[in-house]
């Protein structure tokens, strides 16, 4: 007969032959969309300065200035090569799990195993969450004006005028970076919208032949040449109230090295401990990470009493962010050349 204990079910006479492990539902698109430009050269920064957990990295920008006239009589002025400086910040995160002997004992099970094997699943949560958190605050940078030329927002229309349709998403990549539109190769998008834009035949869908030369159709999408993901972990929002509410989807628009990534490591990253004593003896597995993410073009901007490591609602507040500014101070890096952007829509 079924029992209970520690909140693992079991059977008495046969549960140590099987278990059954909950499938996974979430996609975590985000990290394998190729938009994470590792930098190896960061941890290196970080160790060689007081703190490790703050850095202020010099980018390069464009040569510019007016052409001269060469006539003779027209002296020749020089310009610098301008340059930015970037502020990046590193999140740190632990967890740990533990399992009591006495489950062991009734079941058969060694849980600790389990666990184990679910622990880089568990951490791509974590850090997909991360990252949402990031676009979520960088959304609210009104610096540059941004949020506004790399939001396209037609949630404000009622019926299929305010859903996706074939045009959609060439419309808001022309409006957030013009004719440098194809810095952007992908979007992950809420499974509403994907099925919305299935309907409409819009997708297209990647074939294969397979051994008995029949083709099929993969389940990799593209969408005006920009590769579909998705993922039901990105925004959405409920409007307006009663019979006229709905929900708001934010489909993100992304291109490649849209974020620099670097693994800056923990001490001790992972390790085992055992308490003896409590409930009849028990075992813990502990974690830690310290990774930063520093989306392109963007600074994360201290408060007043600096922050070690920021939590998610942090990462996802406007006021921690804004846009990367020249070297003199006067100049924001330009938002066309920032593989960001996003469509807020019905569906």
């Amino acid at each position: 007969m079924p029992g209970i204990f520690d909140s693992k079910y079991f059977n008495t006479e046969v549960f140590g032959k099987y278990l059954e492990t909950v499938p996974r539902v979430k996609q975590n698109a985000l990290l394998k969309a190729g938009v994470l430009r590792t930098r190896s050269d960061l941890k290196t920064m970080l160790t060689d300065q007081t703190g490790g957990n703050f850095i202020t990295v010099p980018m390069n920008g464009r040569i510019g200035g007016d052409v001269l006239n060469y006539d003779g009589s027209t002296n020749i002025t020089a310009t610098g090569l301008g340059t930015y400086l970037q502020s990046m910040i590193v999140t740190g995160r632990a967890k740990a799990w533990q399992e009591k002997d006495f489950t062991y004992d009734i079941t058969g099970k060694n849980f600790m195993e389990v666990i184990a094997s679910q622990v880089g699943d568990y951490w791509d949560d974590v850090d997909e969450a991360t990252l949402l958190a990031i676009l979520s605050g960088i959304f609210g940078v009104t610096a540059g004006n941004f949020s506004a030329n790399n939001t396209y927002d037609i949630s404000a229309s009622a019926g299929d005028a305010g859903k996706v349709g074939p045009t959609t998403l060439n419309s808001a990549i022309q409006k957030a970076a013009g004719a440098n539109k194809n810095i952007f190769t992908l979007a992950i998008m809420h499974s509403e919208v994907a099925t919305n834009l299935e309907n409409l035949q819009v997708l297209e869908y990647a074939k294969q032949t397979d051994e008995n030369g029949i083709q099929r159709e993969t389940s990799l999408a593209t969408w005006n040449g920009r590769t579909v993901l998705i993922d039901d972990d990105v925004p959405t929002a409920t409007a307006g109230s009663g019979d006229t509410a709905y929900t708001k989807y934010t489909t993100y628009i992304l291109g490649q090295d849209a974020f620099d990534y670097c693994d800056c490591g923990a001490k001790v990253p992972n390790e085992t401990w055992r308490d003896p004593h409590t409930d009849g003896g028990m075992d813990e597995l502990i974690t830690r990470q310290r990774k930063l993410y520093a989306p392109r073009g963007f600074s994360f901007v201290q408060p007043g009493t600096p922050i070690v490591s920021p939590t998610d609602t942090q990462l996802s507040t406007a006021a921690r962010w804004t846009l990367v500014k020249d070297n003199e101070g006067s100049g924001f890096y330009p938002t066309k050349a920032i593989p960001i952007a996003r469509i807020i829509s019905r569906g």
